[in-house]
């Protein structure tokens, strides 16, 4: 597999273990580019033959801080690519599910918005204890439709999920491995160890019964996303042209709280 086109992910092999990096440091934000990158990187890593078990990590000491700022105004500035990206967004999630192979979220710090939905969906969850995660989509005056509202439910229940995703709080990692939405919070001199160490266990394992005992358990996962992505990214659509997604994004620029005054 040629990965060579991949600009803003890092991929490196050991044997039969492939790591994939969000490779925009220090805070790895999806931009326009790694957007468009991430909706079709997990289809040729389900088609890698030379691939056994995937590694999904952030470079440097952040995981992801999610969505770009500029790319949200750019698409405030152009509604029709809010559609292009959709389609992107669409192409993200459902390559994630579809992906046979075991996928570990080596989360190496803070995993935010998108980027806590991308490693939410991914099978087994290793953090450093002090990372942060939450999906503060309301926070920015938007609607949670790129997958946080299909997965966090899943992995906490309604009623904290509803918590966290109507006020876009932050949780630390601890207390998300507590409540179930991660496997494991670790010190961050630990994290290597406890990632390989399970990687290296799913490479030795038997293939087949691993990658299609995955497919099942995410057959109803899977049908969930397909169920919910288009109703919540049109709502995500109808709420990136109202003044309180506007207002946030010039907040965040101005280094200032929003003053919501949409209906």
């Amino acid at each position: 597999m040629d990965y060579s086109r991949y600009k803003h992910l890092k991929i490196e092999r050991r044997d039969r273990i492939l790591t994939l990096t969000l490779d925009r440091p220090p805070m790895n934000p999806i931009h326009f580019d790694l957007h468009t990158e991430l909706s079709r990187i997990f289809h040729d890593l389900q088609v890698d033959h030379e691939t056994d078990v995937v590694i999904f990590t952030g470079s440097g000491e952040v995981f992801s801080a999610g969505g770009d700022i500029p790319m949200m105004q750019k698409r405030i500035d152009e509604p029709e690519l809010f559609n292009r990206k959709n389609l992107e967004m669409k192409q993200m999630i459902f390559g994630l599910l579809d992906l046979e192979k075991p996928v570990i979220a080596r989360i190496n710090g803070d995993c935010i918005g998108l980027g806590a939905t991308l490693a939410l969906l991914c099978d087994i969850l290793i953090a450093v204890d002090d990372a942060r995660f939450g999906d503060p989509h309301v926070k920015m005056g938007y609607v949670a439709g790129d997958g946080g509202a299909v997965i966090w439910p899943q992995l906490i229940g309604f009623a904290r999920a509803k918590e966290y995703l109507l006020t876009g709080d932050m949780l630390d990692a601890k207390e998300a491995e507590r409540i179930g939405l991660i496997n494991h919070a670790v010190p961050r001199d630990q994290l290597d160890a406890k990632v390989n160490a399970l990687a290296e266990k799913l490479a030795r394992g038997s293939k087949k019964a691993i990658k299609w005992t995955k497919t099942c358990m995410n057959i109803p996962l899977r049908q969930l996303a397909h169920s919910i992505m288009d109703a919540s990214l049109a709502y995500e659509a109808i709420t990136n042209m109202g003044p309180d997604h506007q207002e946030a994004v010039t907040a965040f620029v101005e280094k200032r709280k929003p003053r919501f005054t949409g209906p």
